[in-house]
């Protein structure tokens, strides 16, 4: 599909197997390289810890009934972008959480692309 992606290391965080299956595939046709994928919290900050670097993550708000915001802070303190997946809307993240996207499912792969493009590479300042 594009080029731009091509080579980023992507986390993806998602606790149905179908889900993580598809997030793979995606993540594959935008050229990216896949760590992963984690069904738990635990599995995720473990790999976090041995993984080294990876460039951003995709995030499942909720796996298995357990919020993924664990995962998410110690993303923060790494400085890995991220972006959380949910069947539901922005509005159903914890507060302090919903200043960072969410991809709705069912995901758009072009959406997605746009999304992973958007956290891994933001707006520089126009210089004139």
């Amino acid at each position: 599909m594009t080029d731009i992606l091509c080579g980023y290391r992507v986390l993806v965080v998602e606790d149905e197997m179908f889900v993580a299956m598809l997030l793979e595939d995606m993540l594959g046709d935008l050229g990216c390289e896949i760590v992963g994928p984690a069904a738990s919290v635990e599995q995720a900050l473990a790999i976090i810890e041995a993984a080294g670097t990876f460039d951003a993550a995709v995030l499942d708000v909720n796996l298995n009934g357990q919020k993924s915001y664990p995962v998410a802070d110690a993303l923060v303190a790494r400085g890995v972008p991220f972006v959380f997946s949910s069947g539901y809307g922005k509005d159903s993240l914890s507060d302090g959480y919903q200043s960072y996207p969410v991809m709705q499912k069912p995901f758009d792969l072009r959406e997605f692309g746009r999304t992973l493009t958007t956290i891994l590479m933001p707006k520089q300042p126009h210089v004139s």
